[in-house]
């Protein structure tokens, strides 16, 4: 995929860029396979503002993509499509008994190519087919990994992401995140070889305001802006200044380097922190 630039009518759109859609084979979505997206406006069940600064956007159609496919299935890519609910393109697939599903597509994945996923029978070790980590070899690119065997691809969906097997040690695989975290996954957990598609996704400059607001982003209002009322930032006479103390958030907590992982249960699973790997980089 490439980025496509805007012509420069306006100073917003003179470095606006935008997705060419060359990989995108039909923009007819299945029917059956859509969903219109809730909008919360960042508020939780009991109408409080949970996640700040969100709201509006057009109405979208998300696609119902299979993240946890059936043992033994083999289908063939009918279409690669767009999806608005996320930055990876998605493929159509059809199986043996004709049913429709989509899945993430990996980068190179196109029409008429037939992926497997692995059941009673082993699958080659190709792009786009997908089986448990215990049968993948060491150095392979995967994605769409498991974190609970049987429920499904959770880690590694996002476009361009790809992970590396580098290690296999008592029943657990040792896997080099994007971020360059090293975690522990049950050798049993399912991952799809290859990397995700639509790699230029993160080289796209929004350009202008207004694409913002058609993805329900609203305006971010800085703290030093606001009474002091109202956050630790405000406030001050003769107008705005400085933060006069570490910067932290409207309700005090510290941002810069301060940890607010709470989940201990889960840390030995980590053989490496993200934060060791850009130390040393």
């Amino acid at each position: 995929m490439a980025v496509a630039k805007t012509r420069p009518t306006t100073p917003a759109r003179r470095h606006m860029t935008t997705q060419d859609f060359d990989q995108i084979t039909t923009k007819k979505p299945v029917k059956s396979l859509i969903v219109i997206k809730k909008k919360t406006s960042g508020r939780n069940n009991a109408g409080r503002i949970t996640s700040r600064f969100r709201g509006g956007g057009r109405k979208q159609f998300i696609r119902l993509v299979d993240f946890n496919p059936a043992a033994g299935q083999v289908a063939t890519v009918e279409h690669i499509e767009y999806d608005p609910g996320r930055s990876a393109r998605i493929a159509r697939l059809r199986d043996t008994e004709g049913n429709l599903s989509y899945t993430i597509a990996t980068s190179g994945m196109h029409q008429g190519q037939t992926v497997r996923v692995a059941g009673d029978e082993k699958v080659a070790i190709e792009n786009g087919n997908r089986m448990k980590l215990g049968d993948i070899s060491l150095g392979a690119t995967i994605n769409s990994i498991e974190i609970t065997p049987g429920r499904g691809a959770q880690a590694v969906r996002a476009a361009g992401a790809g992970a590396q097997l580098v290690a296999k040690e008592g029943g657990y695989a040792m896997v080099r995140m994007p971020s360059g975290e090293v975690r522990r996954f049950s050798l049993e957990s399912m991952a799809t070889i290859g990397t995700v598609g639509n790699e230029a996704h993160q080289n796209i400059k929004k350009g202008s305001a207004g694409r913002n607001r058609h993805l329900g982003i609203r305006p971010h209002v800085r703290g030093v802006t606001m009474n002091a009322s109202d956050h630790p930032h405000g406030g001050g006479d003769g107008g705005q200044h400085g933060t006069g103390k570490a910067p932290r958030t409207p309700w005090g907590q510290l941002t810069l380097g301060h940890k607010t992982r709470h989940r201990k249960s889960t840390d030995w699973l980590i053989v490496r922190s993200r934060h060791d790997a850009k130390r040393r980089k």
